[in-house]
């Protein structure tokens, strides 16, 4: 997992594959509740399995503590 966040935009990304391949996200879901204040867009493949995670408004929708890890790796215990 990968997890990166861009404060310029208030923007954060968490990447569930090792890699996402240029035009292997196929479709983005986008789930975006006007009662939470951001939006979350799911990444999938051609397949239906979820790549990754996009945060708009991260700042509000996720834990400051979890946004202080943006740029480190870590592996999942699958």
């Amino acid at each position: 997992m990968k997890f990166t966040y861009d404060e310029s935009i208030n923007a954060a990304y968490i990447q569930l594959a090792n890699t996402i391949g240029a035009g292997e996200v196929e479709f983005t879901y986008p789930c975006d509740p006007a009662e939470v204040g951001g939006m979350i867009h799911l990444d999938f493949s051609k397949s239906g399995v979820l790549l990754g995670i996009e945060v708009l408004g991260a700042d509000k929708l996720l834990p400051p503590e979890f946004l202080a890890l943006a740029g480190e790796e870590s592996e999942s215990d699958g």
